[in-house]
């Protein structure tokens, strides 16, 4: 239990504690669509929750245990990248402006000269995320075209706030918003890789989740479900955008999300000194590791920088998460793999865990009945031998 009162700790004091987390040296590491799209993939996983919420450099952390994970974009990719967004957003974003109207115009006219695109620079993140709630105020209530390149969104997570960017806002002349998701893998006869757009669908639903904070704070405003995604066309530069509807992603996202532990919660049940910095010994930080709660799966390999920590830690213990969540939920009271192996040798392996009390263990020993007969049936059957291949008479 948290010792602070029911409003929660002063921020100054919490501020202090995660900086002491990840190091007093070390500056935080900001949260990004990405990162949270992940951390509500795996909202069991209080390790990341706690990290993230620190500000901890996962990819460093990783390499100091011994265990780097190789994330991140090439060099080329970040390159053509950032070429295909500027060209994208040249003269004054019209083509970003043009390609939204095509798709989402309805029955307004077209972006014309009057259309704006506000400055948004300011010291921070957060006067950044300031600024561009004031762009957003000024843009819907002049009801014109608007593109906000670059905005600065504010999303509280697990009771800290996280600041996002996303590519681009459009704000429509009847007081919608879009968002405008700009990625470089192509678009081939209209359709993308369904993987790339699905990992895109679920970055943009944080944005939406964020833009709607914003937006029920003003008359008028309206989030869009559908976001503008925009691609290069086939093999060229040439860009092109198609609809995504994001509402299911948006859904799984803030259920996700809202089931985080708060930072606050996970940091209090810590001891004291625990420390992340990446400059400690590596058997420090195993040891720090180790004491926040992880929830690994199979599928944290493609989404945490600490997933190959954490299931070398997982199959040391012989967790069956490691083998998948699936197997886990199968094997129900069974805990670690050595107890389903137990238990499919006909072992008891607790209280009430009799040859007729577990439907798991039971389950099990039919398993392993089944692939012993499979196995002795294919011993004994003789070895293959090839046909004999006549020789060619020429």
């Amino acid at each position: 239990m948290s010792s602070y009162p029911p409003d929660g700790p002063p921020q100054t004091t919490l501020r202090q504690r995660l900086a002491d987390l990840r190091g007093p040296a070390v500056p935080p590491r900001p949260l990004d669509a990405r990162a949270l799209a992940a951390l509500a993939a795996n909202p069991g996983c209080g390790r990341r929750a706690l990290l993230d919420g620190a500000g901890v450099d996962k990819t460093a952390l990783a390499a100091a245990l011994g265990s780097p994970a190789a994330f991140g974009q090439s060099q080329f990719a970040i390159v053509r990248g950032n070429s295909f967004e500027a060209r994208v957003k040249g003269d004054g974003g019209a083509e970003l402006l043009r390609l939204t109207h095509a798709r989402l115009g309805g029955g307004a006219e077209p972006p014309g000269p009057d259309s704006r695109v506000p400055d948004l620079t300011a010291a921070g993140p957060e006067g950044r995320a300031a600024r561009t709630a004031l762009a957003l105020r000024e843009a819907t209530a002049a009801g014109t075209w608007t593109l906000l390149d670059h905005p600065m969104l504010a999303l509280e997570v697990a009771g800290t706030p996280a600041y996002l960017e996303p590519d681009a806002v459009v704000v429509h002349p009847d007081g919608r918003w879009t968002v405008v998701e700009i990625k470089s893998f192509p678009m081939i006869d209209g359709a993308a890789d369904a993987a790339k757009v699905g990992a895109a669908a679920r970055q943009a639903a944080v944005y939406v989740l964020a833009l709607e904070q914003t937006a029920g704070k003003l008359e008028g405003a309206e989030v869009g479900h559908q976001v503008l995604l925009v691609c290069p066309k086939d093999f060229s530069n040439l860009p092109a955008a198609a609809l995504v509807d994001v509402r299911r992603e948006r859904a799984v996202t803030r259920r996700q999300l809202e089931r985080l532990t708060r930072v606050e919660e996970l940091a209090d049940g810590l001891p004291q000194g625990l420390c992340f910095d990446p400059a400690r010994p590596a058997a420090e930080l195993t040891e720090a590791v180790s004491a926040v709660s992880a929830a690994y799966a199979p599928e944290c390999l493609a989404a945490c920088e600490l997933a190959f920590h954490c299931r070398e830690r997982a199959r040391d213990a012989g967790e069956p998460a490691a083998l998948g969540r699936s197997v886990r939920s199968e094997l129900g009271g069974l805990a670690t793999v050595e107890a389903a192996l137990a238990a499919a040798a006909g072992a008891e392996t607790g209280p009430g865990t009799g040859p007729d009390s577990d439907p798991t263990a039971a389950a099990l020993r039919e398993a392993a009945r089944l692939r012993a007969e499979a196995l002795a049936s294919a011993a004994a059957r003789p070895p293959y031998q090839a046909p004999e291949t006549p020789e060619c008479p020429c």
